[in-house]
């Protein structure tokens, strides 16, 4: 009988993959014996690769019959589909961000079996989907503002380097193009390049990506978003890169957890935390670490929120500069302890939030991050009782949400202006329903599904 990965995957998908291929068969000789032993001469290679991707979940009858001819417990496998199913989006979701999403957590769950597995099994020049067209001509390297010309590699590092710090002071909606953009230009550049420079541009990939899947997400866009990450974390794992993959992981979690998506949400920041831990930094354990914490509060785990947020103590007080990866660069303490903040809101638990939160929310200079954590100080004063300062509170987190031009922090809002319905009487929460009805012209939004299919022709 043939034994799974030690420790087995999560869910079904990857976990087939598993089985198959440690007898050596295809997709479709794996039909083919499906067919033959069940007597149901229909079934294709094309179902076993729904099966393996997560588009779908076999029933009862195939499951049986899977584990007949993978020689595998039916236990597993049937255990194996539960946790897929549970995992499962609502029916009511878009549909691509359905599929992106499943097929992320299927290749998490590859990547966690052997977090230095060569996942980036396309050929350099189709890596991903129509967002990065492969093929084509290498973009010149740009020139840098002291007007010296750089290697690619060196060009292209610093493009990014650059955006990241954009990002501090924009949301999504100005820079998501631009995040795509700079991941087009290093994916064009992957075929071209010899192995030594295949060597220095997959990080490259790896990083761009998950700038782009973060930009899209702060612009409202999630399946644009989840594909991003998922090439990020191919490129990662292809680069050697186990601690980057668990970033890309870890930005993901964060993703699905805006997304009102708990419980993929915990699995991600489950899985970026334990495949990458033997090589992270002391920031990132403590940023995988408060992922969990914050995935595992909104699915209702307050144990393992409790648990995640004291071995992110543990981890680190604060990342030791010079000693962490340049994209963590914006990781320091006050962004771990608004981290701590918010999880307790999410907890019901706030007796500490104005000493965990008021920093962030009231920081200048960094608008999407006053905005967001304003966001939660709010709902931390209406669990408290404290109406007033709520409003006052979510009115500066709505004038930063359009400062910054971020959807993701605009929509974050919602909730806290749900809590204050229950007050709508109150002067003070009049005064904020004026407010929002004046701002929403200025509201940034997602990109509509027009604008979504336009930038993917």
């Amino acid at each position: 009988m043939t034994s799974p990965p030690p420790g087995g995957p999560l869910l079904l998908g990857p976990l087939l993959t598993q089985l198959r291929l440690a007898r050596g068969w295809s997709q479709r000789r794996t039909a083919a014996e499906l067919c033959a032993v069940a007597g149901v001469p229909t079934l294709s290679r094309h179902e076993v690769s729904r099966w393996e991707r997560q588009v779908r979940v076999p029933g009862d009858f195939w499951l049986r019959w899977l584990a007949v001819v993978l020689a595998a417990p039916l236990e597993l496998l049937t255990d194996a589909a539960t946790s897929a199913r549970r995992l499962a989006p609502p029916p009511t979701g878009p549909t691509g961000v359905a599929r992106s999403r499943a097929a992320l957590l299927a290749l998490a769950q590859r990547w966690r079996a052997d977090p230095r597995a060569e996942l980036l099994v396309a050929a350099p020049g189709r890596l991903a989907g129509p967002d990065v067209p492969g093929g084509g001509f290498e973009p010149a390297p740009p020139i840098l503002s002291d007007g010296a010309a750089r290697s690619p590699e060196e060009a292209y590092a610093a493009d990014l380097a650059g955006l990241r710090r954009l990002d501090d002071l924009s949301g999504g909606a100005d820079l998501a193009p631009l995040g795509t953009d700079r991941l087009r230009r290093v994916a064009r550049a992957l075929p071209r390049s010899g192995p030594a420079g295949r060597r220095r541009l997959l990080p490259l990939l790896a990083e761009a990506a998950q700038l782009a899947g973060w930009l899209a997400a702060d612009a409202g866009d999630p399946s644009a978003g989840l594909d991003a990450y998922r090439l990020g974390l191919r490129a990662a794992a292809a680069a050697g890169d186990p601690a980057l993959a668990g970033h890309v992981l870890g930005s993901a979690s964060h993703l699905l957890a805006d997304a009102g998506d708990p419980e993929g949400a915990l699995l991600l920041a489950r899985t970026a935390h334990a495949g990458s831990r033997r090589w992270a930094s002391p920031g990132l354990r403590a940023l995988l670490l408060h992922r969990v914490a914050f995935a595992a509060a909104l699915a209702g785990r307050p144990e393992a929120a409790g648990q995640a947020l004291r071995a992110a103590d543990l981890a680190t007080t604060a990342p030791a500069a010079g000693h962490e990866p340049s994209w963590l660069y914006w990781l320091d303490a006050p962004e771990l302890t608004a981290m701590t903040g918010r999880t307790l809101v999410a907890l019901g638990r706030p007796r500490r939030v104005e000493a965990l939160l008021a920093g962030a929310a009231r920081e200048r200079g960094r608008p999407r991050r006053a905005a967001v954590y304003g966001g939660w100080l709010a709902r931390g004063y209406l669990q408290l009782g404290e109406v007033e300062l709520a409003c006052e509170v979510a009115g500066a987190a709505l004038v930063d949400a359009i400062r910054a031009g971020s959807p993701r922090a605009s929509a974050q809002l919602t909730e806290v202006r749900r809590g204050l319905a229950a007050h709508r009487r109150a002067p003070a929460v009049r005064r904020h329903m004026t407010l929002v009805t004046t701002t929403r012209p200025y509201l940034p939004r997602p990109p509509s599904s027009g604008r979504v299919r336009d930038r993917r022709r």
